[in-house]
């Protein structure tokens, strides 16, 4: 069956959503880790950052896989930390993509990165499909990278340079995602991530012309207090949008996940507080390619199990079996 009902063996605290997407943030422990780091240059003259725990696959090597982090995510997240640490372990070669500007070096172009920009991520696996001929490639999104992934998969169809993906709390209808993060405790999430999109937003501003190339002015961005009203000021115009709102349909994977060929798993949860179910596809949405682990519990990119003291984190297991598959 393409959507499988899971459960979340989670005592009744950790049962919480927003317990769920903030315990990894607050309570993971801190990992000092050695990253090698190169720039991997673009077509259009941009970078991006890429990080490994190696500094290139030690064969014979089963896989690499590639991640892709969420909006404002980075080689510090503790979900991307985690992730490739246990992917290490397991013998896989674990290399984080850093969208444009997104390792906290700011990137060349005015532009930076968007929900549904693959290009760049195409550039990048192409490449490594080149440079490493033999190797398995796999790929990991989470939230906004998944999104972007599922997206990918599907443009790519029969042609993907990935044998199998991964795809979790992807925000697969922006719109529905972008209205909700202004609702409730949501909004906390919100506030939390505009400010460090502004902050980079404010240093384009040391280098590029904003109010000529889109009309934004220096002193409107303090002014943009929600994503529809930042991705309309910024994102949609930088990227050749319209309005957010065709930004947003364009953008969103929903409508690629019956082209995707790629084996790929979407994990997902109801009570994901960045979005609502209304998200989700129907089965006759989903490839036959595609399996989605629907959990009633796990909050935003959370999925912990056991207890409070005692969390056991189900993503990574997860990630690790669908590739020994």
């Amino acid at each position: 069956m393409p959507i499988q009902k899971r459960k979340l063996n989670a005592n009744f605290f950790l049962k919480n959503r927003h317990i769920q997407t903030i315990y990894s943030t607050l309570f993971s422990k801190n990992t000092s880790i050695e990253f090698f780091t190169k720039k991997f240059t673009l077509s259009d003259g941009d970078f991006l950052d890429i990080y490994t725990l190696e500094e290139k696959p030690l064969y014979p090597s089963p896989s690499i896989v590639v991640l892709f982090h969420g909006l404002a995510g980075s080689y510090e997240s503790p979900y991307i930390q985690a992730a490739m640490i246990n992917l290490h372990k397991e013998g896989h070669f674990p290399v984080l993509m850093h969208f444009r500007g997104a390792s906290g070096v700011d990137n060349v172009a005015a532009r930076s990165y968007h929900s549904g920009d693959t290009e760049d991520a195409k550039e990048f696996l192409q490449h490594l499909r080149k440079e490493y001929p033999n190797a398995m490639i796999y790929a990991v999104g989470y939230s906004l990278g998944a999104n972007m992934l599922l997206k990918l998969l599907g443009e790519l169809g029969s042609n993907s340079y990935v044998s199998k993906a991964v795809a979790i709390s992807a925000p697969m209808d922006l719109k529905i995602c972008s209205l909700q993060m202004q609702k409730g405790f949501s909004a906390y999430y919100q506030h939390r991530l505009l400010k460090e999109l502004k902050k980079a937003l404010l240093k384009k501003f040391d280098k590029h012309d904003m109010s000529k190339l889109i009309g934004l002015c220096k002193e409107d961005v303090s002014g943009l207090t929600n994503f529809v009203a930042f991705d309309d000021a910024y994102t949609a115009p930088i990227h050749g949008f319209k309005d957010v709102w065709e930004y947003y349909e364009k953008a969103s994977s929903k409508q690629y996940l019956q082209n995707i060929q790629t084996k790929t798993l979407i994990i997902h949860s109801k009570d994901d507080p960045f979005m609502t179910p209304a998200v989700l596809p129907l089965e006759s949405e989903l490839s036959a390619a595609t399996t989605l682990y629907l959990y009633e519990h796990g909050g935003h990119v959370g999925f912990i199990e056991g207890g409070f003291f005692h969390p056991k984190y189900l993503l990574n297991e997860k990630i690790v079996e669908f590739f020994k598959k």
